[in-house]
């Protein structure tokens, strides 16, 4: 019997160890395909990525920890269907806190509530509740099971050159400064990025003058699972509270503070204990008690970079954009930013677009992610703008919308406490095909691609992105194979090396077929980031060839988009 061993993440210590690139002529520094500078969520969703594609990775961290406290805590549906492809997914469903009722109170009243269960046939909750370290760690560990990554704690980038084919990293370590070139660099470094600094480049954007505090708790209280967010109430009257639960019983409370709060005296246990005895009072649990687990105290901003790809240094995470803490847009994105730079990465390194697709197809995660960027700084900015009022006016209008929406549902509608992150749909893309025929439904050009419930070649029943979780593009293909027999003569004549994935037409895929708006012989082309590039009621060789050319950027089409 093997009896499961228990980490404690947040005191888990990476060894230093010296590496025999260190030891390289200083005019011949050891050239790598990518080094990934942070192994944070984002830097180690790139390198996991980049490595399942069979690209070798060198991982550079300045630390040797993972993070401190709870921090990015709510993970989205879509960032749980890419840790799925990572090999993680799993994991971090089993130890996180799924939860659907959120409950939205002003002053000591419930205005009203709503229900996140998404429509059925999903294999991933809306979201989990999970702490980040969890995150980190279980990415890690997945990290060290790759031998195409090489982790190096306490290696700190402090020095960038750009050259004609490769960027000059100079590193430093506790046994003294040495130099990397990479053909590219994904720079996941986070808010305060080092490498964004060493480049002269900034964030612009929009800082909030409030504070918050954040501090976590474990409590013996039977709360119920559910998000709660307080606007005024009685026990921290004119600000706002949130609170969530976490894995191991540990809770996340968001007091907001006002600009003219201390951040170092806010931070005391002396200043904590009585505000989360007051709300614990309110909520009916006074006898309860509880611990400190963590807590800090926090400013945000709304900004990112003007252009997040800087020769061959390509931004992402927080290194490239921030946000509000509201609507789980942070972390969310960044893996996203990963998902969609991963693939883009490996076809230059492996050829599939070389020359001026290369510049092109690295140019549009630039684009891409630059536009899911401003989306979600858009709805961050509003959900801060209603949570934290600035003027008189904009108070009182606040305030009529959560009195209206106690009894008018379409006052709820206004009301913004984070809405939830959701991927950026990427319609203007000129990586995607036009549609030439007419489909109904969300899954156009540039969405991501929708789970459903389908039945493999095996007759065994399974969930569609699962099978199409492989390396390069795949083709879904509906109905069976007299009725699909042109489609899958089509794909074979095109000679590309798609993964093919058969999705029925009868019971065992209807939920699917409705989903895509597909009959018997459509056809979806999806990028390896599972975001669709084209779709056709029956598709010609010719066609499925000049899709793929530019979804690769090698298209004329493509570059002159671009």
């Amino acid at each position: 019997m093997t009896t499961a061993v228990t980490v404690d993440y947040q005191s888990l210590r990476f060894a230093y160890r010296r590496h025999a690139d260190q030891d390289a002529p200083a005019d011949a520094p050891i050239r790598h395909p990518v080094v990934v500078v942070g192994a944070g969520p984002v830097g180690l969703t790139l390198a996991i990525d980049l490595a399942q594609r069979g690209v070798p990775v060198v991982l550079l961290d300045n630390d040797c920890t993972l993070s401190t406290g709870s921090r990015a805590i709510c993970f989205a549906k879509r960032t749980l269907e890419v840790f799925d492809r990572l090999g993680c997914g799993q994991r971090m469903v089993d130890k996180g806190v799924s939860w659907n009722v959120g409950r939205v109170f002003f002053h000591d009243e419930q205005v009203y509530e709503f229900n996140l269960l998404p429509e059925a046939g999903h294999e991933r909750p809306a979201f989990i509740n999970l702490q980040q370290y969890y995150v980190e760690g279980y990415l890690a560990e997945r990290a060290a099971q790759l031998p195409l990554i090489d982790i190096r704690w306490n290696n700190k980038v402090t020095g960038v050159e750009q050259r004609a084919d490769h960027a000059l990293l100079t590193i430093e370590t506790p046994d003294g400064d040495y130099q990397l070139a990479a053909a590219y660099v994904g720079a996941c470094d986070g808010s305060r990025s080092n490498l964004r600094q060493l480049l002269g480049q900034e964030a612009t954007g929009r800082v909030f003058r409030d504070r918050f505090l954040i501090a976590d708790i474990q409590t013996d209280a039977d709360l119920p699972t559910e998000r709660r967010f307080w606007f005024d109430p009685p026990f921290h009257p004119g600000q706002s509270v949130l609170l969530h639960k976490q894995a191991d019983g540990m809770w996340r409370i968001d007091f907001q503070l006002g600009w003219d709060a201390d951040p170092v005296a806010e931070r005391q246990p002396e200043r904590i204990t009585p505000r989360v005895r007051a709300l614990l009072d309110s909520i009916g649990f006074g006898a309860a008690q509880f611990t400190i687990g963590w807590a800090s105290v926090y400013t945000f901003a709304c900004q990112r970079m003007q252009r997040f790809r800087h020769g061959r240094v390509l931004f992402a995470g927080d290194s490239a954009h921030g946000v509000s803490p509201f609507g789980a847009r942070g972390a969310n994105s960044g893996v996203q930013d990963a998902d969609n730079l991963g693939w883009k990465l490996a076809a230059v390194l492996n050829g599939e677009a070389q020359d001026a697709a290369a510049e092109a197809l690295l140019d549009s995660y630039a684009s891409e992610r630059e536009f899911a960027a401003d989306e979600n700084i858009r709805h961050s900015t509003r959900a801060t703008d209603f949570i934290t009022p600035k003027s008189e006016v904009s108070r009182l209008f606040r305030d009529a919308v959560l009195a209206l929406s106690r009894r008018h549902a379409f006052a709820r509608a206004l009301v913004n406490s984070g809405r939830l992150s959701v991927p950026a749909v990427l319609a203007a893309s000129p990586l995607g095909t036009p549609d030439a025929e007419p489909f109904a439904g969300a899954m156009v050009p540039g969405a991501v691609a929708a789970d459903a419930p389908v039945v493999d070649a095996g007759g065994h029943a399974g969930w569609l992105l699962r099978q199409c979780g492989g390396p390069g593009f795949s083709a879904l293909v509906f109905g069976n194979d007299d009725e699909a027999r042109t489609s899958l003569q089509a794909i074979e004549q095109s000679g590309l090396a798609l993964h093919v994935v058969r999705v029925p037409v009868t019971a065992e895929g209807a939920l699917a077929a409705q989903r895509y708006d597909a009959r018997p012989g459509t056809v979806y082309l999806l990028r390896p980031d599972q975001h669709v590039c084209a779709r056709w009621r029956q598709p010609t060789a010719a066609a499925l060839c000049a899709a793929v050319d530019r979804a690769l950027a090698r298209s004329a089409t493509m570059e002159t988009a671009s």
